[in-house]
């Protein structure tokens, strides 16, 4: 069986924000088993799956991804949409836009430390959609 639904995000600032509560939420009762598939259909902002403990972690990341791509780099060409776009875009194509976890025992079968990040890479952002797909 197969259940997919798209949401609207709300507009999140810059930064790296947990999504595991409003991504089950959105889904209901998981099955036993089966895979979750997260898709953002966007191109200046990412998924990932990494440490939710520590907040730090959060902080030095945004600080790695901003020291290998700042903003107003002067060899950027892509710079009508303003000096946080290209770099937005250069993050999303290293964290990608999609993320597949599995699903055992009706849980999200993901480390103990693990969590579901929605990364803003943009200073203004929009309401980003997500599509949601549970494969059980």
């Amino acid at each position: 069986m197969v259940f997919q639904k798209e949401i609207t995000l709300p507009p999140f600032p810059r930064g790296f924000h947990l999504l595991d509560k409003l991504v089950l939420d959105a889904i209901g009762e998981l099955p036993e088993t089966g895979l979750l598939s997260l898709f953002l259909k966007h191109t200046s902002a990412a998924l990932m799956l990494n440490e939710n403990a520590d907040p730090d972690v959060r902080t030095d990341l945004n600080a790695l991804l901003d020291k290998i791509a700042p903003e107003d780099a002067p060899f950027y060409t892509h710079v009508m949409e303003g000096a946080d776009d290209m770099p937005a875009h250069f993050k999303t194509a290293i964290l990608g836009t999609s993320l597949n976890i599995p699903i055992s025992r009706h849980r999200l079968n993901t480390g103990i430390w693990q969590g579901i990040y929605f990364c803003e890479f943009r200073r203004h952002s929009n309401r980003r959609k997500l599509v949601i797909t549970v494969v059980s």
